[in-house]
């Protein structure tokens, strides 16, 4: 692993290096792109919350998020699947801004699976509560025991990467995308 001293001035290795950190990141929690901004649009414009990265597929260029089907996000990536995730690691001093579009599970192999292997563990409660996203918690309370019918997942289809560097010694920036690679600053 590369320690926050090493410049890479290749933009080859650059894209590689951000796959390989993508995809190490679904395995380390304590990793700074572990956790993301997904922005998409709604009813009064832009809207952003903060999602957890659940696994990379790098030869898809695919990113798979878990999410709770009542959350507002669903029915805005069903309308509108063109979403951009944003992350940063100050290790490195990298920020990624990856845009691409959003396909939405709601049932199906790929949601019962995933199912089948979370729900032994303590996260899997996120997707059991009775109220959604957002919902004002009732004052008797709610019984327990719902099913998994709000657990859906979504993948992120990256179309682009716009890779930030932010260094004292000077930023750069660079674009990856179906046209390539080209640098954008300096």
């Amino acid at each position: 692993m590369l320690d926050t001293v090493t410049r890479l001035e290749d933009l080859a290795l650059i894209e590689r290096r951000v796959w390989n950190e993508l995809d190490h990141c679904v395995h380390e929690p304590a990793h700074g792109w572990r956790r993301a901004v997904l922005a998409s649009t709604g009813p009064q414009g832009a809207d952003a919350r903060t999602v957890v990265l659940r696994e990379v597929d790098i030869d898809a260029r695919e990113l798979i998020v878990y999410t709770d089907t009542r959350s507002p996000k669903v029915v805005q990536l069903q309308a509108d699947p063109r979403a951009t995730l944003v992350l940063w690691w100050d290790r490195l001093g990298w920020q990624l801004r990856l845009r691409g579009e959003v396909e939405v599970a709601c049932d199906g192999l790929q949601v019962t699976s995933r199912w089948a292997a979370l729900q032994h563990r303590r996260s899997a409660q996120d997707y059991l509560s009775p109220l959604a996203p957002g919902s004002d918690w009732p004052d008797g309370g709610l019984a327990a025991g719902h099913p998994r019918q709000h657990f859906g997942v979504l993948t992120f289809r990256v179309r682009q990467v716009d890779w930030l560097e932010l260094r004292e010694e000077g930023h750069r920036r660079a674009c990856f995308d179906a046209r390539g690679a080209r640098w954008l600053v300096p």
